[in-house]
């Protein structure tokens, strides 16, 4: 027996919430959602508090007569995200474009979502668009590519009055993406800045040369200089200490002089005569 009434205690209370439910005791309200609810074709109010609500509370008596004569509604008001792709537009120099616009909306009024316009998500789409085009048309393309910050403010504000209109409260726009759209324009363009590249490379490949080979010449210039210097400087350097070396030692300075000839001589590959030691006449040798 408790089974049996446990089993028919799951069963009926399904049931009641159900019955319950469909002649509008209460309602549940998830999060980012509103409910609107008319009476005889007239909005008697909404219910945005996430949770269980009673309408019965919040529309007295009258909400009875909802599931009769009336209607519930259910409007989402998540913030959603919407992306045109490609949208045609001409630059002051005649060049056809691609625009891609991404833009934010949030239904801020229920009421005016559902009944202001038939369709208000594909009007704010035409109205984004249309705005969009009209802002950028016959712009110059450096400002159309560098300038998308504000242009893209330029949109929201053109557009927000009307999206509110429409229950819609429009979020973030912005200009994502302008991109050319003729092929063969692109292909030339690529082939100018490839050249462009080509060019700034070898001008600074031959600066930097330039630059290398000018000091390498100051470099060079100023190491002959310090040799210079100091083969000039060489010479009296010696000079004095051969004067000290006669001052001290005079037999020193002759053999230092002597050691400097002989030097000098081996270096010179000069042919030498030698004559026996002691010898009373002249020998002279030849290469017969």
């Amino acid at each position: 027996m408790p089974l049996f009434t446990f089993v028919l205690g799951l069963m009926f209370i399904p049931i009641c919430l159900g019955i319950s439910r469909m002649f509008g005791l209460y309602a549940c309200v998830k999060e980012c959602e509103s409910h609107v609810f008319t009476l005889f074709g007239k909005v008697i109010g909404t219910i945005d508090k996430p949770g269980l609500n009673f309408p019965l509370s919040i529309f007295g008596p009258r909400a009875l007569l909802i599931p009769f004569f009336g209607k519930s509604y259910t409007v989402s008001t998540a913030m959603r995200q919407h992306y045109l792709r490609s949208q045609m537009v001409n630059s002051e120099e005649g060049t056809p474009m691609g625009v891609g616009i991404w833009y934010e909306m949030q239904v801020q009024d229920p009421v005016a979502f559902l009944f202001t316009n038939a369709n208000p998500d594909g009007s704010l789409q035409a109205n984004v668009t249309s705005s969009t085009i009209s802002t950028l048309s016959n712009l110059e393309m450096e400002k159309m590519l560098e300038d998308r910050h504000s242009l893209s403010r330029t949109v929201r504000h053109t557009v927000s009055p009307l999206s509110e209109q429409w229950g819609y409260r429009l979020g973030s726009v912005y200009i994502r993406k302008v991109e050319f759209t003729d092929r063969l324009m692109v292909e030339n363009i690529t082939e100018k800045v490839v050249k462009r590249l080509v060019q700034v490379t070898s001008a600074m490949k031959q600066d930097g040369e330039n630059r290398v080979g000018l000091i390498r010449s100051e470099t060079a210039f100023k190491v002959s200089q310090k040799m210079a210097e100091a083969a000039a400087a060489r010479p009296d350097v010696v000079g004095k200490e051969l004067n000290a070396i006669a001052k001290n030692d005079p037999q020193v300075l002759n053999t230092v002089l002597e050691v400097m000839e002989v030097d000098n001589l081996l270096a010179s590959d000069a042919r030498v005569d030698v004559l026996p030691d002691g010898a009373t006449m002249l020998v002279q040798l030849s290469d017969k």
